[in-house]
């Protein structure tokens, strides 16, 4: 890694996934590329475990970075003099890397002040943390996946100083520690929001009335796995958001009678995707298409999935813009697996096999995120053009 960072000192990008070099190698990379401008590290064999563990960063190549993501790391903390001398880092991404995250977000938002858009799933963070994420007034994009330790009030205390926040994604992972008064508060800070993606958080008409009044401009918003998100709360958007254009709803308690309301509401609705909400028939769907002709409805009853938010491997990295690969049917799973299995090295199969099962699990749950996401990337381009 030395030779190499010394042959190519004008590299603008680097990613690297289950390498055997550590904080050497890295170090090599950040004190000679000064053109750096991404980096992504996901499964780094090569740093040490504990204390004991060499700091990276933060070198040359801190003053051009403007994306770092992090992904299942087991000491992922030693990247934090990187992230702290990275004054100019825009993105910032952990995902799944233990340890405790808030002292560490403390002490970059002290210094990188600059940063846009943070992604944080499966870590150990809480309303700590997202107090410290507060001091990053130009936040414009948050994920906050299966985080369950933040809850409204960290919610709360964020939304009062990030008030240009365009889109906000919330897995809360059912734990019931985001909700209503969470999600009020964003309504009343943040008027800014365009996207709104909810997956186990449990809004109720309240918080969805409170949305839809104070955030004119929300354009895209799913709402799944929500226990609450009954006919009155899609009749109740379909009164009040009015820029609304891109409405996802998943395994969530809806039936053909909320469907009426969306045959007059939501003025500039053009999608409605209807996923595994059991109430809601075939015939409801084709009414709604018929009585509003302009509205495209894509209705999929199927088999009911894991719910995953998960965003973070190769299919988001493009700024959110790639699409994810649709959820396999649990026959194509198996023969997915057993293919894995095949082809692996007998004396590491049941380890790759674990591995391959886990992965295929994570994607089959994504393509809820991924509509989302497609949706984004239409409504950019059809701005941009």
């Amino acid at each position: 890694m030395e030779a190499f960072a010394k042959n190519c000192k004008g590299l603008k990008k680097l990613s690297c996934g289950s390498c055997t070099f550590g904080a050497k190698g890295m170090n090599a990379v950040l004190e000679n590329c000064s053109s750096l401008e991404e980096l992504s590290v996901k499964r780094l064999r090569g740093i040490t475990d504990g204390a004991a563990a060499e700091p990276i960063g933060p070198g040359v190549a801190a003053s051009s970075l403007k994306t770092i993501c992090l992904k299942e790391l087991y000491n992922g903390q030693c990247f934090g003099p990187l992230i702290t001398g990275s004054k100019n880092l825009k993105t910032l991404k952990l995902y799944r890397c233990s340890g405790d995250w808030d002292k560490l977000l403390q002490s970059v938002t002290e210094h990188v002040t600059s940063l846009i858009e943070i992604h944080l799933e499966r870590l150990q963070v809480s309303d700590v943390g997202l107090l410290a994420i507060s001091n990053c007034s130009d936040l414009e994009i948050l994920h906050l996946v299966k985080t369950p330790e933040c809850t409204n009030i960290g919610l709360l205390s964020l939304s009062e100083r990030c008030k240009h926040l365009r889109k906000l994604h919330i897995d809360g992972w059912k734990a019931n520690r985001i909700g209503d008064d969470g999600l009020i508060a964003v309504s009343k800070n943040c008027g800014n929001l365009q996207e709104l993606v909810l997956i186990g958080v449990n809004p109720t008409k309240q918080s969805l009335e409170s949305l839809a009044t104070n955030c004119k401009n929300l354009e895209r918003l799913a709402l799944c796995g929500s226990d609450t998100v009954g006919d009155p709360e899609i009749s109740c958007i379909a009164a009040k958001c009015i820029a609304l254009k891109k409405l996802c709803i998943k395994s969530c308690p809806v039936s053909n009678q909320g469907l009426e309301a969306l045959a007059n509401g939501c003025p500039s609705l053009v999608k409605v995707k209807l996923k595994k909400c059991r109430a809601v028939t075939s015939e409801g769907a084709e009414w709604l298409k018929n009585n509003r002709e302009s509205l495209a409805v894509n209705l999929d009853n199927g088999e009911t999935e894991q719910q995953d938010a998960s965003a973070s491997d190769g299919a988001q990295e493009n700024g959110g813009v790639a699409e994810f690969p649709l959820p396999a049917v649990p026959s194509q799973m198996a023969v997915a697996g057993a293919a894995a299995v095949a082809a692996s090295n007998m004396a590491r199969s049941t380890s790759r096999s674990s591995s391959m099962k886990w992965r295929l699990g994570l994607l089959s749950g994504r393509s809820f995120v991924g509509t989302l996401r497609r949706w984004s990337s239409a409504n950019s381009n059809a701005r941009g053009s």
